[in-house]
């Protein structure tokens, strides 16, 4: 009995110890391959941002330079030329509608775009400087304007902002005096053959929200005129 107990015994603290062992054994692994896991995600991740996809280099391109916008009188421009402070400034165009730097000299910048502008300045520093890099940047803009006359508070002429409609311009112009044909409203606006056209302008109906397509955006040179 005592050595058939011995032997049972025997038998089952090894098949306990095979178990534990099988287990433990599992165990490391599953660890094993969680650290490798993640490590690899690490490394792919690290990957991803040392070499970015295509469609992230696109957005970080800068956009191209805007050439929409003309310059005209009384607009101040910022020009840079790059490493050369002496003649980077910030400067008005002048009425002549033409603006003065040093080694450039006079040089006409309204009706030209920005991106022309660095063209024509680079183009004359080249007998200075080697490959000149030049920007312009338009730091305010006092040559697009538009005029309101007639039975208003403050009429005169306004620089035209973003966006501004025959509204805004009423406002600004501090509203209306006493006695003005609110209905009778309308804007004077050159066309491209020098002629002008007349849109009219119901203020009682506007803020009714009756036809809002008349509160049109203004343009450059627009005159609104309230009887």
């Amino acid at each position: 009995m005592g050595t058939n107990f011995l032997m049972t015994s025997a038998a089952s603290n090894l098949a306990k110890n095979g178990l534990c062992a099988a287990f433990n054994c599992a165990l490391l692994s599953s660890v094993l391959w969680a650290q490798t896991g993640s490590a690899t995600a690490g490394q792919t991740s690290a990957a991803s941002s040392a070499n970015p996809s295509p469609s992230a280099e696109a957005a970080a391109t800068p956009k191209p330079h805007d050439n929409s916008f003309v310059i005209g009188n009384d607009d101040v421009l910022a020009i840079n030329v790059w490493k050369e402070p002496d003649i980077s400034r910030s400067i008005p165009v002048r009425s002549d509608g033409k603006i003065s730097l040093p080694l450039v000299g006079e040089v006409q910048a309204a009706g030209e775009t920005p991106l022309k502008l660095e063209q024509d300045i680079a183009a004359r520093l080249k007998n200075f400087i080697e490959e000149p890099e030049v920007t312009v940047i338009v730091q305010q803009i006092n040559s697009q304007k538009f005029n309101i006359l007639g039975y208003v508070n403050k009429p005169g002429s306004y620089v035209l902002t973003n966006s501004a409609t025959v509204l805004d311009a009423i406002a600004l112009a501090g509203g209306f005096r006493d006695f003005a044909k609110q209905k009778s409203i309308y804007v004077l606006r050159q066309n491209p053959d020098g002629t002008q056209k007349r849109i009219p302008f119901n203020y009682k109906d506007v803020v009714k929200g009756k036809d809002p397509a008349q509160n049109v955006k203004l343009q450059p040179r627009d005159t609104i005129v309230v009887p």
